[in-house]
């Protein structure tokens, strides 16, 4: 099994995604990890014949990427998941959840991005 990298800006995901289509590959997943409190990257996972091929956008917090689900209708899914998690918002989304995926109120108000903890928290176990 081999994986390949590719790094894509907002106004190349899309394009790059067809692209992706065309040559035969499914979508897998996409996953979102914080970089620092401003940055995000977001990884689109393909799969071709054990060929992983991964794009990787790299992305301010407060700006809306491209949504994928005009390509890959599925992605609508996980796109509204990151939208809840990560706070970042996915424009032209074929079906917008509108950060209300999830439901719980613990999840809308305290993404998965950072959780503080008090200095007193912290000193309490010594």
């Amino acid at each position: 099994m081999k994986e390949k990298v590719i790094s894509v800006t907002p106004e190349t995901v899309v394009s790059q995604t067809l692209d992706m289509k065309k040559k035969g590959y499914r979508l897998v997943t996409l996953s979102c990890v914080e970089l620092d409190a401003d940055t995000l990257d977001i990884l689109y996972h393909f799969d071709k014949d054990l060929d992983l091929m991964h794009l990787r956008l790299t992305a301010p917090k407060n700006k809306a990427v491209p949504s994928i689900s005009s390509v890959y209708f599925a992605s609508f899914l996980v796109e509204n998941e990151i939208q809840d998690q990560f706070g970042i918002r996915f424009e032209g989304l074929v079906l917008d959840y509108d950060r209300t995926l999830y439901l719980e109120e613990e999840v809308r108000d305290a993404p998965c991005c950072r959780i503080a903890v008090s200095e007193e928290e912290k000193n309490k176990g010594e």
